[in-house]
């Protein structure tokens, strides 16, 4: 059965487009809601008028940051959704599925630092646990809707699949930065988490 996506009400950018959020720059644990409030250049009090705690803060940033990287863009009925893999999974071509993973391992980079940034912050604040991983959550689900849409595998497939899909994806993502040493060069690590995911969803 589909799961139920994460929908926010609308709020306030979470950083000055000028300056890095502290909490990416210092640390959940570290960073106060004092730095919170000054980097985006408000008071407490305003501060909590948006936000009740700094764990709903986290939310917030990772919801907005996350969805910008990726270009996911707000669903009435689901919160959001990632058009572009929706439409990837539905054509089902190998080049189609090839050129979504190229395109979004160049966002990388700045999808990172977020996704390590919402795990660290689920080790010492209990209201964040699984946040990363309800968010994944929402590409997973996006998968299951272009499988749905092409009339791909049976319906108790068609999540799973994309919960291997995006596993892999994570798993990548989070160690393609120099620290795995996995012999193999960019394209040939695009070229097989590709072939596997033509495997899984086609």
């Amino acid at each position: 059965m589909r799961q139920p996506r994460l929908h926010r009400p609308r709020h306030p950018s979470t950083c000055s487009p000028e300056r890095e959020p502290p909490v990416k720059t210092k640390g959940y644990a570290a960073t106060t809601v004092d730095d919170i409030a000054t980097a985006v250049g408000t008071t407490r009090v305003t501060f909590y008028k948006y936000f009740p705690s700094r764990s709903e803060l986290m939310k917030a940033l990772i919801d907005e940051q996350l969805n910008v990287a990726l270009q996911h863009v707000r669903s009435p009925e689901h919160g959001s959704t990632a058009q572009d893999l929706v439409a990837t999974v539905v054509d089902g071509t190998p080049g189609a599925i090839t050129a979504w993973l190229r395109r979004t391992a160049d966002s990388w980079p700045a999808i990172r630092p977020i996704i390590r940034i919402g795990r660290d912050a689920a080790v010492v604040d209990p209201e964040l646990i699984d946040l990363v991983e309800r968010w994944l959550e929402e590409a997973i689900s996006d998968i299951e809707d272009g499988l749905m849409t092409a009339g791909r595998f049976e319906a108790h497939q068609r999540h799973f699949r994309g919960v291997l899909a995006m596993a892999q994806f994570d798993v990548v993502a989070q160690n393609w930065d120099g620290a795995a040493d996995w012999k193999l060069t960019r394209d040939q690590m695009l070229d097989e988490l590709s072939a596997s995911w033509v495997r899984l969803l086609t």
